[in-house]
């Protein structure tokens, strides 16, 4: 059981991580952001992120405790990770949208929690993954939550482009002023 959700979650992060990927070399012929936002869009956005989650969520369960961490660290690191980046991540979603987070076109969001990074819910989703990871001490959720980390570290660099293209000259002074991620 254990090994076909792995393969599940490997296979959406690796398949996330190869559409970011050609985003970043083909940025005319992009996925991530959607070239065209529509009624499909949120689906498959949507559902390959909670599918994600949820292999982790269920890995972690499954392998509870199985590598040697000491309980104080799993649950003294593990869970703020966790609360923080739910804060932050519901925060930053409910200041700038379901559609806009998941590539509709909307307005150069700089307020709130943007003026600290420029990515605040990769930041989040980021926290809570390691958070998780630290939590359960589960070797496959660990994997698989590696590969999540780093499809979310490189989701910005294929949406810069785009946000230049859409926001030329005030998307580069705030690219100036606001880190990309912390």
């Amino acid at each position: 059981m254990e090994t076909g959700i792995t393969i599940v979650g490997l296979g959406i992060a690796l398949s996330t991580l190869a559409a970011i990927l050609w985003s970043i070399a083909r940025p005319s012929q992009r996925l991530w952001p959607p070239i065209r936002y529509t009624p499909l869009t949120p689906l498959l956005v949507w559902i390959p992120t909670f599918v994600l989650f949820g292999t982790l969520v269920a890995l972690g369960v499954l392998g509870w405790g199985d590598l040697a961490l000491s309980g104080w660290f799993r649950f003294g690191a593990g869970i703020p990770l966790i609360l923080i980046g739910n804060i932050v991540v519901w925060s930053a979603v409910a200041g700038f949208g379901v559609h806009k987070t998941g590539g509709a076109v909307g307005t150069l969001q700089t307020g709130g929690l943007y003026r600290f990074s420029r990515n605040p819910q990769y930041v989040a989703d980021i926290a809570m993954v390691l958070g998780w990871m630290v939590l359960t001490a589960a070797p496959l959720a660990m994997l698989v939550g590696t590969s999540a980390i780093i499809v979310l570290a490189a989701a910005p660099f294929s949406e810069e482009p785009w946000l230049r293209s859409q926001y030329g000259s005030d998307f580069d002074q705030y690219v100036a002023q606001v880190r990309r991620f912390l």
